[in-house]
């Protein structure tokens, strides 16, 4: 019998408040923006959930100053790659083979509407596998769409983010 592989973590991050600007490329994280990442870190880095090998994150400017913040406050050894197709609308879909294929841990810090496209099209395998795993005292919060519309999963908060 083959020893079980340990599940791959895949980690999809959106980038934080950024300032307005012209040019959306090189619109920097805000005050706010890095206070959000400083307050992500400080909780993630509580617990053992969140231990990328690598950091992959898009081109434009905000998301790679996440990712950089959110690194150096977790004094995370992962290496940080800018990776193209990442950009709030590229084809998510385009990615899945390469995600498919990892071997190592990955966080990936990018952008709307991209990252929710890209969640859906890994999460609904279109048949019984469930798309999400409820460990015990884990926490899951949905938003329905509109009064008949369909449920959305919002967040969801592990226990070992709190270890």
């Amino acid at each position: 019998m083959k020893p079980e592989r340990p599940a791959l973590q895949l980690y999809l991050v959106r980038h934080a408040h950024a300032l307005d600007g012209e040019s959306d490329a090189a619109r920097p994280l805000s005050h706010r923006g890095r206070e959000q990442v400083r307050a992500m870190a400080a909780l993630l880095s509580r617990g053992t959930a969140f231990q990328p090998a690598e950091i992959w994150h898009s081109p434009l400017a905000r998301a790679a100053e996440t990712a950089s913040l959110l690194a150096r406050e977790l004094r995370s050894a992962a290496r940080l790659r800018e990776v193209p197709g990442l950009e709030p609308h590229d084809d998510p879909a385009a990615l899945v083979p390469r995600i498919n294929g990892l071997a190592i841990p990955v966080a990936i810090v990018g952008h709307e509407p991209h990252l929710s496209a890209l969640a859906t099209l890994l999460i609904d395998a279109g048949d019984d596998t469930p798309a999400v795993v409820m460990k015990k005292c884990a926490i899951l919060a949905c938003e329905r769409t509109g009064p008949r519309g369909r449920w959305m999963l919002r967040w969801l908060v592990s226990p070992e983010l709190l270890a």
